[in-house]
């Protein structure tokens, strides 16, 4: 069996979907912030926990948490992967990403979406890389922007697809790394 760990900043919605398909793979969950809601949902969930608030050597500190770890998945982590912890696990960090990368990389893309008048958009899974959301595509799902949709209306209808795909992602790397069998 793999063992997960999952990084987050936020409420934890994406950790939730993966929760709900990888309850026994998630071993550990990290926070760069110490109300972060990912938190509290991992506790209530019996995973152990850890904080990082950033700093110098902030993925030297993250990578002497991860022994053992066969893959992790950023979940609303608002921090740049670095090296070493880029190195330790190639094509072993995934991440979410709320447009169809590689169109509008970075914070808010929903935001940005919207001031284009784009016709559609989506999530996307990738593979970190040393870039702010340059990875490899693993996964996509396009989402119809509405006439009348706010960023507050476009973003719900972002998570509900992100939350479909990041398992589904998941999954399928899982069985790349285990030559195919899960």
């Amino acid at each position: 069996m793999a063992k997960i760990a999952v990084l987050g900043s936020g409420t934890g919605s994406n950790f939730q979907a993966l929760l709900e398909e990888f309850a026994d793979e998630i071993v550990l969950v990290i926070s760069d912030q110490p109300g972060a809601g990912i938190l509290e949902k991992a506790k209530a969930a019996g995973i152990p926990t850890a904080l990082e608030e950033g700093g110098p050597r902030l993925s030297a500190r993250i990578l002497k948490r991860l022994g053992g770890i066969d893959l992790i998945c950023l979940a609303g982590y608002m921090r740049l992967v670095k090296d070493p912890l880029l190195s330790a696990f190639p094509k072993r960090i995934l991440n979410i990403h709320p447009s169809l990368l590689p169109m509008y990389p970075g914070k808010a893309a929903w935001e940005q979406v919207l001031a284009d008048k784009a016709e559609v958009t989506g999530c996307t899974v990738h593979y970190v890389d040393a870039g702010i959301d340059t990875g490899e595509v693993i996964l996509q799902e396009k989402v119809a922007i509405l006439m009348n949709d706010t960023a507050k209306t476009l973003h719900a209808r972002i998570q509900i697809a992100e939350h479909r795909i990041y398992p589904e992602a998941v999954r399928l790397v899982l069985k790349k790394m285990t030559g195919g069998a899960l």
